[in-house]
């Protein structure tokens, strides 16, 4: 069977992939989500309370669908990279990448030797179908694609060389720590933060990488499409949830709900 990834095939073409975050870690709510026809799911493993089994269980409750999983890993380890990616994992979302080097590091643990580190225990695992693709080590590294972090004022100063890197398919930039690190902690909103974010897209598109973010602001999810952002996460399902719930309570007499809450603060 040939290598085959549709959301980095997707990317390469810049092919516009709308996306909902996943939080509420939980199979049940992501094949629900997975029902509403969205391009990519990012399975939260930084922010979110999952782990590898859990990660598992979304990932099989999203196969089915036409959505494409995208798990977002805690931090670049190559341990546990090898562990998403043995499970099934075929896009991958790096957090807090500062540095080419990190990148090439990231890499590494994602492709098989002679190219990379990962290590080969694939016989047993979902990735090859325990090894009913009998030729999944030769196209294994060509069905990755690897997504890293932007989101501090380190990175954005390396940001041409982060996207130099082969086999780094994708650059995200994370307005919520880019806002912190830029001294705007909780305004992601703010003009500094905002010019800083198109600019560091302009620079990801310039390299021939695809260029990403989350907002659950509909005007700034347009406005990063129309710069040419090829992966836009337009909401997160915890906020989502909490918000209609307030709502729905906010409704009846002497109630008093909660303000809804400020979207895509922590990511």
């Amino acid at each position: 069977m040939p290598a085959h990834n549709p959301f980095r095939a997707a990317l390469a073409a810049r092919q516009p992939q709308i996306g909902l975050w996943l939080s509420m870690a939980d199979p049940y709510l992501a094949e629900v989500a997975a029902t509403a026809r969205f391009d990519w799911l990012l399975i939260d493993g930084e922010h979110a309370p999952n782990d590898v089994r859990s990660t598992l269980a979304a990932l099989q409750a999203v196969a089915p669908h036409g959505a494409n999983p995208v798990v977002r890993v805690v931090q670049g380890d190559t341990a546990l990279i090898k562990q998403m990616l043995d499970i099934g994992a075929k896009t991958l979302l790096v957090p807090m990448v500062d540095t080419a080097e990190q990148a090439t590091a990231i890499v590494s643990a994602t492709r098989y030797p002679p190219l990379g580190i990962r290590g080969v225990g694939s016989a047993v695992g979902r990735a090859s179908e325990w090894s009913a693709r009998t030729d999944y080590l030769q196209v294994a590294d060509d069905e990755v694609c690897l997504l890293v972090q932007a989101e501090t004022v380190q990175a954005l100063q390396n940001l041409e060389a982060i996207c130099a890197v082969d086999g780094v398919h994708g650059v995200f930039i994370g307005p919520a720590d880019l806002a912190a690190s830029m001294g705007h902690r909780g305004n992601p909103g703010h003009p500094e933060v905002q010019g800083a974010i198109e600019g560091a897209m302009k620079t990801i598109l310039a390299s021939g990488k695809a260029a990403g973010t989350l907002t659950s602001d509909p005007v700034l999810a347009q406005r990063y499409l129309e710069l040419g952002c090829s992966f836009v996460a337009v909401g997160v399902d915890v906020l989502l949830f909490a918000n209609a719930a307030r709502a729905l309570r906010g409704r009846f007499a002497g109630a008093e709900a909660p303000a809804p809450a400020k979207p895509g603060a922590a990511y």
